[in-house]
């Protein structure tokens, strides 16, 4: 029985996204290293008013974001977040580019605690 035309294309759309997810690595939850650094990318004042257990804070919108990431080893483990992702793709997407090679975006806080299962602490 010959499919119809929808059909072909809907089973080739599925394939080729099948392909670019698995050679991107895309997953639904990211690869956590448990040793990796957690880095809060806010502000030092958002910083204050909550951050994950143990994270260190480097803004990633301040002045010194760039010195400040460069004297971490490029080779350790790190794991970005702020408060809804976007400034954590930008640092994660800005270490990536300095050389770092296992850098996870973890996204906002709250996805961040939930990954990590680190409390939200003042």
């Amino acid at each position: 029985m010959r499919r119809p035309p929808f059909s072909r294309l809907l089973v080739v759309l599925t394939g080729v996204l099948l392909a670019l997810s698995l050679a991107t690595g895309c997953t639904s939850t990211p690869q956590l290293d448990p040793n990796a650094v957690i880095i809060d990318v806010r502000t030092p004042a958002e910083f204050q008013a909550g951050h994950l257990d143990g994270a260190r804070n480097i803004d990633v919108q301040g002045a010194t974001f760039a010195s400040d990431i460069a004297s971490l080893p490029k080779d350790g483990a790190y794991a970005v977040y702020c408060r809804s992702g976007a400034r954590a793709s930008a640092a994660a997407t800005a270490m990536t580019q300095a050389g770092f090679t296992n850098v996870v975006n973890l996204g906002g806080i709250d996805a961040a605690s939930k990954t990590t299962g680190r409390a939200i602490v003042q």
